[in-house]
This record gives structure tokens, C-alpha cells and sequence, in this order.
């Protein structure tokens, strides 16, 4: 599964975002709100991702923030709700919007989803209601543990892909500050203390 690209912004569209890393093009589906947010072509770039797999294509969707990559995820494993769906609802609503929505029961609010109707609209909130009740609107993932854990694994994972060892990952990621709360802020305060970057 690719989790994450970090490379060089080689174009957009209006809804595709297309990174350079390390000579290799990655055309990537993203929400409508976070492609006006993206840097000009050639500028460093990071991405969280999730690769979707069917048999007749493979379609890698990507997020600036791991809060909208998180919602993603438990968008697409509601019944009747798939990638493009769930890629509109966030281009639709900004993830505290669409959490407040799904909370409050607004089916009126969820249905104005492209490709969302009522009844999918039922179906998300009967499904996703309880789930995202379990914590605040404005701190759902990034307080947990293991959210944590896996930015951490995450940033570590970045690091041995671009040729560091075990033990300098750990070692550049350890003591890292608690603000740092996304992997792409990890991974810059690592490189940073491995002087990959000024």
C-alpha cells in the first residue's frame, strides 16, 4: 500500500493532483478544497494516501491532512459509499462540517453530497454516528494513542524509504515534539535533524 508521497508538484487539474518522486509520476485524486491549496509545480510536496484496488484499475487518492485521510477511510467502509463518494463529501464539507453533519443526524446536510441520496445518507449517519461521537469534532484522530502511533510509524516508514536506517529513524525521530501531529511534520522535523534539509 503506498500511505504516503513526499516529491515535487509536477501539475494539477480539477480534481488531480500529479507528484514527481524521484522520477516517477503519481497522478493522485483529490478533494476540490485541497487541490486550490496546493503549491505551484516544482515545490516539495507531501501527501497522505490511499491506494484503491479493483481489477481493472488501481486509483491512488490523496490528502493534505491526515484528519481528511482518516474521514476517507471510514467513509469508503460505509455500505454504498465508495473513493469517488466519499472524495466528494470532502470537497463538499471541511472534515469538522461533515462530522458536525453526521452527528446531528442532518440527512438533509449529507445528502447534498454528489452521488449521496437519502437512503445512503441514512445508511452513513446510522453507520458512522456512534464512531465519531467517541471523541471532540475539532481533535478526533490526532488525540489517540494510536493515531499517534501510526504518525509515528508512518514518518519511520518515510525515512527507510528514502535509505536511512532502522536505527537513525529512531533515533531522529525520537524526543520529537507533540505539536508535530501529522507525518509530514514528523518526517520534515526528522530530516531536519538528520541535515537532509536546511
Amino acid at each position: 500500500m503506498i500511505a504516503f508521497l513526499k516529491g515535487t508538484m509536477a501539475g494539477r487539474s480539477a480534481d488531480m493532483a500529479f507528484v514527481d518522486v524521484n522520477g516517477v509520476g503519481f497522478a493522485v485524486y483529490m478533494p476540490a478544497t485541497d487541490i486550490v491549496k496546493l503549491p505551484e509545480a516544482g515545490a516539495d510536496v507531501a501527501l497522505f494516501t490511499h491506494l484503491a484496488v479493483r481489477e481493472d484499475a488501481m486509483t491512488l487518492y490523496g490528502f493534505l491532512s491526515q484528519e481528511e485521510h482518516a474521514l476517507f477511510l471510514r467513509l469508503i467502509g460505509v455500505s454504498g459509499i465508495g473513493p469517488k463518494a466519499a472524495l466528494a463529501a470532502l470537497s463538499t464539507f471541511k472534515p469538522a462540517e461533515l462530522i458536525s453533519a453526521i452527528q446531528s443526524e442532518d440527512v438533509k446536510a449529507v445528502s447534498t453530497i454528489p452521488g449521496v441520496g437519502k437512503k445512503t445518507a441514512q445508511r452513513l449517519i446510522l453507520e458512522l454516528k456512534g464512531n465519531l461521537a467517541q471523541a471532540g469534532e475539532q481533535d478526533l484522530f490526532s488525540a489517540a494513542t494510536a493515531a499517534a502511533t501510526e504518525r509515528l510509524q508512518g514518518a519511520r516508514d518515510g525515512l527507510l524509504a528514502m535509505g536511512f536506517t532502522l536505527a537513525e529513524a529512531d533515533l531522529a525521530l525520537k524526543g520529537a515534539p507533540e505539536e508535530l501531529n501529522t507525518e509530514g511534520a514528523l518526517l520534515q522535523y526528522a530530516l531536519k535533524r538528520l541535515g537532509s534539509v536546511g
